[in-house]
């Protein structure tokens, strides 16, 4: 297999002429084969208002993206034996189950599978069980969720879980771990030992400068533009939220990203087991539909697409319905988003990898639109 540097050469003139029309502000994007970058693209702006040109350096608030880094310590705390799939989240975190009998119905049910695989059953908010005054203090989420009833049986149905799954998993690592701080967890297991000197949970004081405003472009839908540019300022050195807070460069995810390629392996040993990335990367949740996408899709009228949901990953799948990875990618490829801006995703069956990180959030209708776009285009370099 090999890249067509042709084709990467109108990738980057897509990109770039997304950006001179005003689709979205800048963007950073690593395309690579066999680990070895193929195309580097750093255009456009970190803040468009101020024109404020993007650097290669520059640190990204990639929201949701951030769940891929919760899930690597998932897949440590799998490999090491401190959790298993069948580890049920009370079971970590007593706490959970609350005090309210009418709260706790179906709660005791919950295993760490259900969380990985968005089959929960807890509800579909941003919000997890606390206002947003408090939703960077990790023990004031755990604490609340205390409170927050499960609205379907636990594996019946794939709802995406923009928070709280991804709470409950941080701190069910944190513990298992042994650790008072969840950030030094991550920074330990998974980034230091990644080499990823630019990416924290929360945002380091002496890396302010750097960081890229988000910046939101959408009108209605399921979340307003301040339900999102609040993380400006809610992710701070201080903040510990697993499911949405770390800040990051595109090399640093492209680090993360490799490791994953490498199914694990770092520098001749195993930071993760080979075997959990696999099945990682499997589709779980069968003939199920995703209800968030589903409600995506159904509003442009494009047709259905299933959950298509591995161990915290979304997996391409087979069939033609709009999503990220476009219909030519292979459908064991897989990966992790952002709301309306960021993406990377492994293809192992021709060793591809995609790395992308925007500034300026879109509507997630037209993000879906864009990386449809872009990555049906880089999947067309793959030739033989």
């Amino acid at each position: 297999m090999a890249l067509n540097q042709k084709q990467l050469k109108r990738v980057e003139d897509e990109i770039k002429a997304d950006i001179d029309r005003g689709d979205y502000d800048g963007v950073h994007m690593i395309v690579a084969q066999h680990g070895e970058i193929e195309l580097e693209t750093v255009y456009g702006y970190a803040e468009r208002a101020t024109e404020r040109p993007l650097k290669d350096d520059d640190i990204f608030r990639p929201l949701s993206l951030s769940k891929g880094y919760t899930n690597g310590l998932i897949y440590r705390a799998l490999s090491e034996g401190k959790l298993t799939l069948a580890t049920r989240v009370i079971d970590v975190i007593p706490e959970f189950l609350g005090t309210n009998q009418f709260h706790m119905l179906r709660k005791d049910q919950i295993n760490l599978g259900h969380l990985l695989t968005h089959r929960s059953g807890m509800p579909a908010t941003p919000l997890p069980g606390v206002g947003q005054d408090q939703m960077a203090d990790l023990s004031a989420v755990i604490a609340g969720l205390g409170s927050v009833d499960v609205i379907h049986d636990p594996g019946t149905r794939v709802n995406y879980s923009p928070a709280i799954n991804h709470a409950l998993m941080g701190e069910m690592a944190r513990r298992v771990y042994g650790y008072d701080s969840f950030a030094k967890l991550a920074q330990d297991l998974i980034f230091e030992p990644l080499g990823m000197r630019d990416t924290a949970f929360g945002l380091p004081v002496d890396k302010r400068d750097r960081a890229v405003p988000i910046k939101v472009y959408l009108e209605g839908g399921f979340l307003r533009p301040e339900d999102i540019e609040v993380f400006n300022d809610l992710i701070d050195e201080n903040a510990e939220m697993p499911w949405v807070g770390s800040t990051t460069t595109a090399r640093d995810v492209f680090a993360w990203v490799e490791l994953l390629r490498r199914k694990g392996e770092l520098d001749g040993d195993y930071l993760i087991s080979p075997k959990v990335i696999e099945r990682a990367g499997r589709i779980h949740t069968g003939e199920l539909m995703n209800d968030l996408y589903g409600m995506v899709n159904h509003e442009r009228g494009w047709e259905l697409p299933k959950g298509n949901i591995g161990l915290g990953v979304i997996v391409n799948g087979d069939g033609i319905a709009p999503n990220f990875f476009g219909p030519f990618t292979s459908p064991n490829a897989y990966g992790n988003n952002g709301a309306g801006s960021t993406l990377y995703w492994i293809d192992p069956d021709n060793d591809v990898t995609f790395t992308f990180l925007s500034a300026g959030v879109l509507d997630e209708g037209d993000n879906v639109e864009r990386f449809l776009k872009i990555s049906s285009m880089v999947s067309a370099a793959i030739v033989s």
